[in-house]
């Protein structure tokens, strides 16, 4: 399961982080974010142990999201080292996810 990252939070739990760090900025009310919610879900069960994985509510958390411009829903950021390595905006399929995934590990 995914992990909830916040305003609070994000500093430790992404960019602090030892190995790198997959953020789903989603909403509650965006179709497109639960059609990707189980994809990012199956991620963070088969990377576990190299590859962070969490959720950003754009709603509850307006800092973060404002501080990575997110403008569309979803958008997923790679991070590693603290630093944006690649980003995907929209629903998009797994294997274009694990693709970049792999690129980075």
């Amino acid at each position: 399961m995914a992990l909830a990252f916040n305003d609070s939070n994000f500093q430790d739990e992404v960019l602090n982080s030892e190995i790198p760090v997959l953020v789903d900025f989603y909403a509650d009310w965006c179709g497109p974010c639960k059609m990707m919610s189980p994809v990012v879900d199956e991620l963070s069960r088969e990377y576990e142990g190299r590859l962070k994985v969490g959720k950003v509510n754009v709603d509850e958390n307006t800092n973060v999201a404002q501080q990575y411009r997110v403008m569309s829903i979803p958008t997923i950021l790679l991070i590693k080292n603290g630093q944006v390595v690649d980003q995907v905006v929209g629903a998009v399929p797994k294997a274009q996810l694990t693709g970049k995934i792999d690129s980075i590990l």
